[in-house]
């Protein structure tokens, strides 16, 4: 490539927009499966988690923000700019949990992992599984090259799933997300083509 060249797109436009989010399976009898509306009440119970507020800054007010979280989920699969799935029992079954890419770039070939589950579904390893299978999705299937997991310091429980997925520390971020309590230091987790 000469001096100057435009870089082309680590994933061209077009390549999730073009599809239908895909279903993906867990070992364990779970799936991964893209929200719908109604899931609704699932995403209200999580935002009245203590956990999962203090971790994941999640707020929602009612089963209509719910419904319209949820619709922006699916818009932003097709704008390329976000995939996100439920974690959930087999056959379309009850949500548990939420795990995704945001941040998601498929030009420079880049996402970082959000997650979370309820209590019911904490302890299994369950999130080492989805992200183990997700991250997979994002480097074999969609053609992304690096993938991000940043957590809290304070949050030793995230630390434990980017070590088990996979995931190399590679530093500390300081006062990188603004909590209810103040500022926390982020670890910096990567998982780039060719780790797995």
């Amino acid at each position: 490539m000469t001096s100057g060249s435009p870089v082309p797109p680590v994933v061209p436009a077009g390549r999730m927009a073009g599809t239908e989010q895909p279903a993906l399976g867990l070992a364990g009898g779970l799936e991964l499966r893209p929200w719908r509306a109604s899931d609704a009440d699932v995403l209200v119970a999580a935002g009245q988690d203590p956990a999962i507020r203090l971790w994941n800054l999640l707020h929602v007010d009612s089963p209509q923000d719910a419904r319209r979280r949820i619709a922006r989920m699916h818009e932003r699969w097709q704008a390329e700019a976000g995939a996100i799935w439920a974690i959930a029992r087999p056959g379309g079954g009850e949500a548990l949990g939420l795990i995704g890419w945001g941040d998601l770039d498929l030009r420079s070939g880049s996402a970082e992992i959000v997650y979370w589950v309820l209590p019911a579904a904490r302890g299994g390893g369950v999130v080492v599984e989805a992200t183990r299978r997700l991250s997979r999705w994002a480097l074999d299937d969609l053609g992304l090259h690096r993938l991000r997991l940043c957590h809290s310091v304070a949050n030793p429980a995230s630390c434990r799933v980017a070590a088990k997925a996979g995931y190399t520390l590679e530093g500390t971020m300081r006062a990188a997300l603004l909590h209810a309590d103040g500022w926390h230091d982020q670890h910096l987790h990567a998982l780039i083509q060719g780790d797995f």
